[in-house]
């Protein structure tokens, strides 16, 4: 606790720091700093990325609030939860693939190249977000950004 303390003043010294930057984007040293930081906590990795990656300097605020006040009204979904979770994401996975590789919806006059299968999507909104980092902490699913999380490759 008092590491994450200790972590949260240096952190709010560096949004400091950035915000004293006439463009946020181009602080780099204090970004990096910050992702070096970020990644010593028990934040969601794939939210972490996320914030730095764009330099989101709201963000980065609210991952600090987050750290100096942990989730202690938010409960860790059972594995009940998370294993229905996770099965209705890829029923959606399969039924975006099967959709995409149909035949219907395409021009007749294009060769059929094949576009690939969809790297990733928004999961259903019938979870929580808890459900969704939950997974991504467990690594049964990895979150790739603007809400979009994918099956982890094998």
């Amino acid at each position: 606790m008092a590491g994450e303390s200790e972590t949260a003043g240096k952190l709010e010294e560096l949004v400091t720091t950035i915000r004293g930057y006439d463009d946020p984007r181009r602080a780099v040293g204090e970004w990096k700093q910050a992702y070096r930081l970020l990644q010593k906590t028990e934040l969601p990795p794939g939210r972490v990325t996320g914030v730095v990656g764009m330099r989101d300097v709201a963000g980065l605020a609210a991952l600090i609030d987050q750290l100096r006040a942990p989730a202690a009204a938010v409960e860790a979904p059972d594995a009940e939860t998370c294993r229905k979770a996770l099965q209705a994401f890829r029923k959606r996975l399969s039924l975006t693939v099967l959709d995409e590789q149909s035949k219907l919806g395409h021009s007749p006059l294009t060769k059929g190249a094949d576009s690939g299968v969809p790297a990733a999507l928004v999961p259903p909104k019938e979870w929580p977000e808890s459900v969704w980092q939950e997974l991504v902490r467990q690594g049964r699913l990895r979150y790739i950004g603007h809400g979009f999380y994918e099956l982890p490759k094998p």
